[in-house]
């Protein structure tokens, strides 16, 4: 008896919100809910909950945080740190989505081992690529709609920011606690359209990501002041390569030097969430695609990823 009702008031919020293509995993989720009983106690809040989700919500519309993961210089390691987070999250019990932005060099699909998936096409757009059986991580990137993976992504602007429209309201999440988002470097179109596009939907804000020199440290100090003006909340600035982690002494040695992203954050009122060294055992995992934080829980850099998911999550629970 409940069974045939469910259907049927799911059926009939289909035809009421056909116009906005709300997944029909969101109408399950939101009756499921709300209708506690045979006769359908409260229908109306139902649809009231549907009405406010098809303003503007769409396929975002269950999930809890979106994080921003940028910096104003390339090579820093945005992919790594939005990989290691979203692992991170997950064995911390998360549902988490990754969005890949960075068009021109798409690395996650390499990072989380799921090169030669590819995307399908539901009722509600794109179905993302999960990278664990459990499906607690899902993954779009553009690295999936391409042919040959050696295929060079060469667009102007306005190109790259429809596809990055679309990523934002085309893919069905579904019911997810982080959505990361790893973008390219800089401060231009693709920072643009993922800021403007995901504009009402709630985002918690972004992480920075620099290495310690002052050459980095400068073009995060202009990522810092592209936040500001688009009024992008910054969660914090993680210094990564700090530091060369010796894989047999543990012992941390400064090629780098050290502090930079500390003393910037310092500079600029910008909370520090902490160092991450350079590590041979965290570079293998990420080549091989395989789970660094499962599988190296007792080295220091795991403790410090750790600690950096933590006051992320803290950031977010803030925002709440």
């Amino acid at each position: 008896m409940m069974q045939e009702f469910m259907n049927n008031l799911i059926k009939n919020l289909q035809i009421r919100f056909e116009n906005f293509k709300v997944p029909k995993d969101v109408l399950l989720f939101v009756c499921d809910q709300f209708v506690v009983s045979a006769d359908g106690s409260c229908p109306s809040e139902v649809e009231n909950i549907l009405d406010s989700i098809v303003e503007g919500k769409g396929n975002l519309a269950l999930v809890q945080h979106i994080v921003l993961v940028l910096s104003g210089k390339g090579g820093v390691g945005k992919s790594t740190i939005a990989t290691e987070l979203a692992l991170a999250l997950r064995h911390a019990g998360k549902k988490v989505g990754i969005l890949d932005v960075d068009l021109c060099g798409p690395s996650i699909p390499h990072m989380l081992n799921v090169r030669n998936k590819h995307v399908h096409q539901c009722d509600a757009g794109w179905v993302p690529v999960y990278a664990n059986p459990e499906q607690t991580i899902a993954v779009m990137s553009i690295g999936f709609l391409l042919e040959n993976p050696d295929d060079a992504v060469v667009w102007r602007g306005p190109k790259k920011t429809a596809l990055i429209k679309q990523f934002v309201s085309d893919v069905s999440w579904g019911e997810l606690d982080y959505l990361i988002v790893d973008t390219p470097p800089g401060t231009s179109d693709e920072h643009l359209a993922v800021v403007e596009s995901l504009r009402g939907h709630g985002v918690e804000g972004a992480v920075l990501v620099t290495t310690p020199q002052a050459v980095s440290t400068g073009d995060v100090r202009r990522e810092i002041t592209f936040c500001k003006k688009t009024g992008l909340r910054i969660l914090g600035i993680v210094e990564n390569m700090s530091g060369f982690a010796c894989p047999h002494c543990s012992q941390c040695t400064n090629i780098f030097s050290k502090g930079g992203g500390e003393e910037l954050a310092k500079q600029t009122g910008v909370p520090f969430l902490g160092c991450v060294p350079l590590d041979p055992q965290l570079s293998s995992s990420l080549e091989e695609g395989g789970d660094f934080i499962k599988a190296f829980p007792l080295s220091n850099t795991f403790s410090a990823i750790n600690e950096i998911v933590q006051k992320v999550m803290s950031g977010a629970a803030v925002r709440q």
